[in-house]
């Protein structure tokens, strides 16, 4: 088993997957069935090994990478069986995220350049930093490791993000002139970093001190929501992206699938699913379906 382990982390690797927690699982898992006498995959055997985590969790995700690992091998080999992937998986809640609609989002801005002190940079920094996470749906780990060369006039450079992999991010001309217009006034303070976002102090802005200074902006703005409302999120303005791309997908006669594909190379994710994650229903949204759908049952009719 341990030599078909190598060949399925070896294929996967050249797809750009670092998988080295898999591949730490996966010779366990080889060891433990070695163990059994068994030199295949077994359900029965590839249960009990994830069942030995005390975490449902990492049960769930041991037992997920033998299945992976379990299709892979399958298509050489039928004596190999493919345990329930479902088997061990927690049961998930999704928040149900907060959309800002423009109004919204002018106050919140409006609110940042309002920050002091007198003269400072960090009006200018807040306001930008926000404007560019709504327009641009970067993570705000992505948009807080901005460096100067990872900016042009038509696209970011995101570095090393969350899945290791760096990609390039066009963005709309406005963007564009915002950005520079922060770029220009960020040089007019002295500091050794070459980070994008920075503090009034020259240190590069970090999430801790991000976290509370939107929470105050938020209050600035008055967008604590009414009972049984949603609450506004920072990351929010991720889902606030992914709803209005689709918005406007959704006047092209282009494929769905087309657009959710460009959507998830976009935000950066490795598996569609996590951007499926970041869909919301919205009026706009609803009503092009809606006439997608009478427009079809009319030429049914015809």
């Amino acid at each position: 088993m341990r030599q078909a382990i190598e060949a399925y982390l070896a294929v996967r690797r050249t797809s750009g997957f670092e998988l080295k927690n898999d591949a730490y699982l996966l010779h366990s898992f080889a060891r433990f069935a070695a163990a059994r006498g068994e030199s295949r995959v077994r359900t029965a055997t590839a249960v009990a090994w994830a069942a030995r985590s005390t975490s449902v969790v990492q049960r769930d995700v041991r037992l997920k990478c033998v299945c992976r690992f379990a299709r892979f091998v399958c298509l050489e080999d039928a004596e190999h069986e493919l345990p329930p992937a479902g088997h061990f998986a927690p049961h998930k809640t999704r928040r149900l995220p907060y959309l800002y609609t423009d109004a919204e989002l002018e106050r919140l801005i409006k609110a940042a350049l309002q920050l002091g002190p007198p003269g400072a940079l960090r009006p200018d920094t807040y306001a930008t930093l926000i404007a560019l996470l709504s327009a641009t749906g970067l993570r705000i780990s992505e948009a807080l490791g901005l460096r100067f060369g990872d900016v042009s006039s038509e696209s970011l450079l995101i570095r090393e993000t969350k899945f290791h992999k760096s990609r390039l991010v066009p963005v709309h001309e406005t963007v564009a002139l915002g950005l520079e217009r922060y770029v220009n006034r960020r040089r007019q303070f002295a500091t050794d970093h070459d980070r994008l976002f920075i503090t009034d102090s020259g240190r590069p802005l970090s999430y801790a001190a991000v976290h509370p200074t939107f929470h105050k902006l938020l209050g600035a703005a008055k967008l604590w929501p009414a009972p049984g409302k949603p609450r506004p999120h920072l990351h929010d303005l991720r889902h606030r992206f992914a709803a209005r791309a689709l918005e406007t997908a959704a006047q092209s006669a282009a494929s769905p699938s087309q657009h959710m594909l460009a959507l998830a190379t976009y935000m950066g994710h490795v598996n569609i699913n996590a951007t499926y994650w970041y869909l919301q229903a919205t009026p706009q949204l609803l009503r092009g379906i809606a006439t997608a759908c009478e427009a079809f049952c009319e030429r049914r009719l015809t």
